[in-house]
């Protein structure tokens, strides 16, 4: 069967094999089903009871992923409104709306306004835009992270990654395609 445009599968957990469609928009493009599979590999007993922040949402494929494997709320940030009232439908069609919310402004208006501490964080930037070191760099310095947070990166492979925090590890990380990917413990 040929893959729909604009879809997205939900690869485990509660939601597993679930679809969900997202509009079309500049820089949106879905972390690939197998960078996800592994990524939740990855975080398999970490997510649950968790508060998680997908902060560059677009499609909502990891923040979505999170709630089907046992977060307890995930916020998701989306600058475009067709895509954002999209992310609202799909929370309603997997009837999850106490356990996720969606706020329509950029990334970097919401973490300068946000208080929240975060026990996982998505950061999943369109490309193009040059954006993941200072949201890395705005986490970390107004502490928007619980202290043991799992933060997950992704980023164009032909890019050196942004400076980290001292007290940020490389857990596990890896490519795909166009994609590097890493799985980050704060600690403390």
């Amino acid at each position: 069967m040929a893959r729909q445009r604009n879809q997205l599968r939900i690869t485990g957990g509660e939601f597993g094999s679930r679809r969900l469609h997202f509009p079309d928009a500049k820089g949106l493009r879905p972390t690939a089903d197998r960078v996800r599979e592994t990524l939740f590999n990855w975080l398999q007993g970490e997510l649950t009871g968790a508060k998680a922040l997908d902060l560059y949402a677009g499609s909502g494929a990891l923040g979505f992923e999170a709630l089907s494997r046992g977060s307890a709320h995930v916020t998701f940030v989306e600058k475009a409104r067709n895509v954002a009232d999209q992310l609202r439908e799909n929370i309603e069609l997997l009837n999850c709306q106490s356990k996720a919310g969606v706020v329509n402004t950029a990334a970097e208006r919401f973490l300068s306004q946000t208080e929240s501490a975060f026990d996982v964080v998505f950061l999943d930037p369109p490309f193009a835009d040059g954006l993941l070191g200072k949201a890395i760099q705005t986490l970390e310095e107004k502490a928007l992270l619980s202290p043991q947070a799992w933060v997950y990166l992704e980023q164009d492979s032909a890019h050196d990654w942004p400076d980290m925090p001292e007290n940020w590890a490389i857990h596990r990380e890896g490519d795909a395609g166009q994609a590097a990917f890493r799985l980050m413990k704060r600690n403390g």
